[in-house]
């Protein structure tokens, strides 16, 4: 019999050693397959263990909550951790103090620990007018008298107001911007009739004869040049006289040492913006904008207040749809309640991270709400996979064997995306990570996945379990009821017979044909060790679509594809679709190229936003919309866009300063800027008194001390030097010394600042001259587009160097190199397509680019597993069958996501917005490469689907294998039949 049958010798003399690398992938594979069927029936023979233990440990850790503390140091969030501005920050607070200066104080550049600040405008006319005038000098009163009672009751209590808050100059009165100072000066003359002193910009004299820089403190400026533009011919006095302004900027200054004086001045601020709120009401024609030093850490974190709502709805909606996708007509089978208890585990693992992070004395920040998204799409996938599985199982097999079969058919492919969750969040969590928001973000959302991957493992699967009994019982899906037979249904109600609709074993039997190839719920031989269906048992069409359904075998069986099923009114809605439809019409060869050119289209919008990236470095493009930190930056880049903020220039080591060529060089260094520098000063000063500028050491010095310091107009320079003691009875050298200067900028205010840095610094390599710039917005320009994009470069490689390393073991090559093209595909189209949207590259879209990755291997992981597994047949029958049974999770996977992405679109808040873009450009790109681009391309690129050598291929052979391992007395006919 065995000589009979036609090619059946060809078809053992292929059973030769494989190469080793398979064969170690086969053997680890199977044991991998094997432990977590073992893990499988455990789960199952003790689920209420299993769903009790994840509830207490919840409650437990959830009761932490009082621990829950907020971040407030926003600075060391979104500034780079390790950048060489943080360092020439703390050189020059050591060199130059803000209690150091005694005579002025530049608002952008020196920022105590405490201030209030306000920008004031005009609805119509100029802020110089007399009404207005008066008006904003009344404002200013206000502000100097108001008080503050710490604490608000008590005995105790004290009144503080600005005058015990505020830093003190040499004189013991409060430190108030320049600008107050002239404008005191223009309502005095106006108040006494006489001329009105003449207001330069940017750079003015006051009356005591000193030079000072107002073009931070006066914005929207028109000068009396020709044609009223404003006209800047140099330093000094030399400016055009301002003819009108739209803007003024106050700064008020506190002084807070710490413990009571911070907590009142904390009071102050609150105090500060209820009075300008109440001045805004009282003078509707001035338009006000605060600033506190609290302002953007709470418009920061008011995201996560915002947000409480939204996500609310987003878990309602993504519960109906949920639902949704795990009903089907027949009411047994459905199983509602499993979708609704697949969101309850999510929402329980979240619980549990958050209380380990209260226990362990971790901070909150509004980054944090991309987390929950993370683990939904994760969450969702696992639970989708696991029942998709489930329903290809066996029906009369005991819900243990069935609960084994989906844990070993499923959670190797999900362990393995959990994996790649792990590596791309847990590199970036790293001390590789030189931005804080990423690294604890990523080290949160690792906590949060791994602790989801356990509950989905015990709770969800326990779940599974019950529902599975509840399925053996014949009970209804939703109410748990148990469905009468079709005999007694007869009499009912048409209403009450749609609810209760299902299909009995006994009526399966009959209506199934002796012979049919189409029974959807085959049992697996290999695994449960059972026998199989009786009329399916001498089938081998059947015997391969059991095959297929949950085999240990890499190379499954496609026949049920091609099956007719014999109960279509009990496939779920989206399987029947893409069974039906769309699995015909994505592989059609009419369709292919349109598809394929959609790609080409996707690679090249793609690609023009991945050249027009930029860097989002501005803090308030993470904060809520409509608040104070918000307006004050649009007025701020309005009327304050024509000058730089002012930028220190710190001679930090004792230089030659009377040497004429070290003076040439300095002053050459600051050609070209507006500039308020001791050192020019000095220099027009000797040149005055027809002195040499060049003079010996201890004449500089000596001139500069008793003579240039000690004239009233020059005595604030004083602040801008350090003096070092030499010895006895020798003149003290300048140790250190610093100088102001201001760029002229156009509207990308923040990008010419960044290059003027790198400009600045590698000309003070080169300089004979030992001196740093500084200002406080450096320390988030600093590197900053390699300390955001570095985490993403690491998760990537890191990404790919796993998938190398596991397609030498676990997974087959082909399907690594194919992830991982998917993966660098996806990430491509989300980084252009976002800029292209309008989305900078700041640390929140960082984030989401990198659970970008986890996220699209969840989606596409699966479908290229399941048709790399398959041979024999042809490519466009693998790609369907990997759609039925990978891409239709998938599908509800991303439906449910998407939805649940809708309401924080009306969140109003910058960092929602990019959290929203960002990740809707994840699923729309996910979705894309596994529902099109994948199936496409698969059907005419590699792996193939070679039979070998003859018309029996290796599946047949195969089929023939797992008959011998079963029941081994019936080899010979088992063969001859085929």
């Amino acid at each position: 019999m065995l000589g009979s049958a036609p090619g059946l010798s060809g078809r053992w003399e292929r059973l030769e050693p494989r190469p080793r690398a398979r064969m170690l992938r086969q053997v680890l594979h199977a044991g991998l397959r094997t432990s977590f069927h073992a893990l499988g029936r455990f789960v199952a023979s003790h689920p209420v263990f299993f769903a009790s233990a994840p509830v207490l440990l919840s409650i437990l850790l959830g009761s932490s909550f009082s621990r829950y503390r907020v971040e407030e140091d926003v600075e060391s969030l979104l500034a780079p951790k390790h950048s060489l501005a943080k360092i020439e920050g703390n050189l020059v607070d050591s060199l130059f103090p803000v209690n150091r200066s005694k005579h002025a104080l530049y608002s952008d550049l020196q920022t105590p620990g405490r201030y209030g600040r306000v920008i004031i405008t005009t609805r119509k006319g100029s802020v110089l007018d007399p009404v207005h005038l008066d008006a904003v000098l009344k404002l200013h009163r206000r502000i100097y008298q108001m008080q503050v009672t710490v604490p608000a009751t008590g005995f105790n209590s004290f009144n503080y107001s600005f005058s015990n808050l505020c830093l003190l100059d040499d004189k013991n009165v409060c430190i108030i911007d320049d600008i107050i100072r002239a404008m005191e000066e223009i309502q005095s003359a106006r108040n006494s009739n006489r001329s009105v002193p003449v207001l330069r910009y940017p750079i003015t004299q006051l009356a005591d004869g000193r030079q000072a820089y107002i073009g931070h403190q006066m914005g929207g400026v028109q000068g009396w040049g020709p044609g009223g533009a404003m006209r800047v011919q140099g330093m000094g006095v030399r400016g055009e006289g301002v003819r009108s302004a739209r803007a003024l900027q106050l700064t008020y200054y506190l002084q807070a040492p710490g413990g009571l004086m911070d907590r009142v001045a904390s009071q102050w601020e609150k105090a500060f913006c209820a009075e300008l709120q109440h001045f805004t009401e009282l003078h509707p024609k001035l338009g006000l904008y605060p600033s506190t030093s609290s302002s953007l850490r709470t418009d920061f974190q008011f995201s996560s207040v915002l947000a409480r709502r939204p996500l609310l709805a987003s878990l309602g909606v993504c519960g109906v749809l949920v639902v949704l996708c795990c009903s089907m007509r027949d009411c047994v089978r459905s199983k509602p309640w499993l979708g609704l208890l697949a969101l309850l585990s999510i929402t329980l693992s979240g619980l549990t991270a958050a209380g380990i992070l209260n226990l362990t004395g971790a901070t909150y920040n509004s980054t944090y709400l991309g987390i929950p998204f993370v683990m939904l799409g994760h969450g969702l996938f696992g639970s989708f996979e696991m029942l998709s599985s489930w329903r290809r199982t066996r029906e009369d097999q005991h819900v243990k064997e069935r609960v084994a079969s989906v844990f070993e058919d499923v959670m190797l492919r999900f362990s393995g995306s959990t994996m790649i969750h792990l590596m791309t969040l847990g590199l970036a969590a790293s001390p590789l990570t030189n931005m804080e928001a990423v690294r604890l973000f990523c080290r949160t959302a690792a906590l949060a996945i791994t602790i989801s991957y356990v509950y989905m493992l015990s709770f969800y699967s326990s779940c599974l379990v019950f529902t599975g009994y509840l399925e053996t019982g014949y009970r209804h899906g939703c109410f748990c009821r148990r469905v009468p037979k079709p005999d007694r249904l007869d009499s009912k109600p048409a209403w009450y017979r749609c609810l209760m609709y299902t299909r009995y074993q006994e009526e399966t039997q009959v209506t199934n044909p002796p012979h049919g190839i189409g029974h959807t719920h085959t049992p697996n031989p290999d695994l449960t060790h059972t026998h199989p269906h009786p009329h399916t048992m001498n089938n081998p069409a059947v015997r391969g679509h059991a095959h297929v359904a949950n085999s240990t075998h890499p190379h499954p069986h496609p026949h049920s594809t091609a099956s007719t099923d014999p109960h279509p009114q009990d496939s779920h809605l989206l399987l029947g679709c893409v069974r039906r439809c769309y699995g015909d019409w994505i592989t059609n060869t009419y369709v292919k190229p349109f598809v394929v050119l959609l790609y080409l289209v996707y690679i090249s919008f793609g690609l023009m936003g991945f050249l027009q990236v930029t860097q989002g470095s501005d803090p308030s493009a993470l904060v809520a919309m409509d608040t104070a930190t918000v307006l004050y930056t649009r007025a701020q880049q309005r009327y304050f866009s024509s000058y730089s903020p002012v930028i220190g220039f710190y001679i930090y080591e004792s230089a030659p300063y009377w040497n004429a060529s070290v003076q040439r060089d300095l002053l050459e260094y600051a050609k070209g800027f507006q500039r308020i520098s001791w050192l020019e000063a000095y220099l027009n000063y000797l040149s005055d008194r027809n002195q040499s500028t060049s003079q010996p050491r201890e004449n500089f010095t000596h001139t500069l001390r008793h003579t240039f310091l000690r004239e009233p107009q020059f005595a604030h320079f004083a602040d801008d030097i350090i003096f070092a003691e030499r010895g006895q009875g020798e003149e003290p050298d300048v140790a250190a010394s610093r100088i102001f200067l201001v760029a002229k900028t156009t509207e990308n205010k923040r990008e010419e600042m960044s290059v003027l840095l790198d400009t600045l610094r590698r000309l003070s390599l080169t300089s004979r001259v030992r001196f740093l710039i500084f200002n406080p917005s450096f320390v988030y320009l600093d590197r900053y587009a390699a300390a955001v994009s570095s985490p993403l470069r690491h998760s990537l490689l890191a990404v790919l160097f796993l998938l190398g390393l596991s397609s030498l073991a676990v997974v087959e090559p082909l399907v690594s190199v194919w992830l991982g093209l998917t993966l660098l595909s996806v990430q491509f189209g989300v980084l252009g397509f976002m800029t292209l949207w309008g989305v900078e590259l700041d640390c929140m879209s960082v984030l989401c680019l990198i659970s970008a990755l986890g996220h699209s291997a969840d989606c596409s992981g699966p479908l290229l597993c399941g048709f790399a597994a398959g041979r024999g047949e042809s490519r466009t029958r693998w790609v369907r069958v990997a759609l039925e049974r990978h891409g239709v999770p998938s599908l509800q996977t991303l439906i449910c996501y998407g939805a649940a992405l809708v309401p924080v679109g009306s969140i109003r808040s910058n960092l929602t917005r990019t959290l929203f873009r960002c990740l809707t450009l994840t699923a729309g790109c996910s979705a894309l490469h596994t529902l099109a681009f994948l199936p496409t391309l698969l059907t005419f690129l590699p792996p193939s689907k070679s039979r070998g050598h003859g018309p029996g291929g290796e599946g047949q052979r195969q089929e023939v294998e797992c008959v011998e391992m079963n029941d081994s007395t019936r080899v010979v006919d088992q063969i001859t039949t085929v």
